[in-house]
């Protein structure tokens, strides 16, 4: 449950950030097309001659990122765009809840290893075990669940560490199959809005009785946009993807090589 808080808590933070960046361009460019207009009336009823009206004539600033970001945005429509963003704020939130878990589960194994053969050597069953409780991480846990069946042999120890070795792998997993799926959804959703915009656009064709480009070309560019926007929001998700992959092999390949070097210290210690 505090899982699923903190995945709605990073979405709400991210979908809250995205928000209040688009109202604060979009006031932006509001307040900045109302003072080209004032300059603009001014200009009209000041200039007396040609030079003066080009000494008053302010410099063309071009739009920044963001702008032209937001004027696509909304130009894409926001059945499908909105969509699209919502898959991109639960992806992201997923992506950056996933990385946090498998830092904080990382382990440095060698260590851990060492740790539990000198606490076997010098403290016994017990101690090694108060060692793997005070360490976090899935590999401690598998340990202590392999000391803990020790007493009733080698094979009931490995069984254990096999057994909860799965537990702990599938606790890594979590979560990741979601991920997939906004990464498919996106441009899916993308190709979708694309085609009902060619519908409209064919639509306002019909209508009008004859091929107009300006109204081709902007039914056009407006039904891409969604798919542009589907495969922007899929690559990004597929990048952090393979991040949390790749991190959950490393954890898992390290989690088989300490349990076999368990399984040895248990074999050694046990003669």
């Amino acid at each position: 449950m505090k899982k699923v808080f903190s995945i709605l808590a990073v979405a709400g933070l991210l979908f809250l950030g995205t928000s209040n960046a688009f109202a604060q361009e979009e006031g932006a460019t509001v307040d900045s097309t109302n003072v080209a207009a004032t300059e603009n009336v001014a200009n009209e009823e000041t200039a007396a001659t040609p030079e003066e009206a080009k000494e008053a004539e302010a410099p063309k600033v071009e739009p920044t990122f963001h702008q032209v970001l937001k004027q696509r945005f909304i130009e894409g429509g926001a059945e499908f765009m909105g969509i699209v963003l919502v898959a991109l704020i639960l992806g992201l939130a997923i992506a950056i809840e996933r990385i946090i878990y498998l830092n904080l589960a990382t382990t440095n194994t060698k260590k851990l290893v060492a740790k539990v053969d000198e606490a076997l050597a010098s403290g016994g069953l017990d101690a090694a075990k108060e060692v793997c409780r005070n360490t976090k991480g899935p590999v401690a846990s598998i340990f202590y669940q392999g000391l803990d069946r020790s007493s009733e042999g080698i094979d009931a120890a490995e069984k254990a560490v096999v057994g909860y070795g799965g537990v702990q792998m599938g606790l890594l997993e979590k979560n990741i199959s979601w991920l997939s799926l906004f990464i498919a959804l996106a441009p899916m959703l993308g190709f979708m809005g694309t085609v009902i915009g060619m519908i409209d656009a064919f639509d306002a064709i019909q209508v009008a009785g004859d091929i107009n480009p300006a109204v081709v070309a902007g039914g056009i560019k407006v039904a891409l946009l969604t798919t542009v926007f589907g495969l922007v929001v899929a690559i990004i998700l597929q990048v952090f993807y393979n991040i949390i992959v790749a991190k959950v092999d490393s954890i898992v390949n390290k989690m088989e090589d300490a349990s076999i070097s368990l399984i040895d210290l248990l074999v050694k210690y046990k003669k």
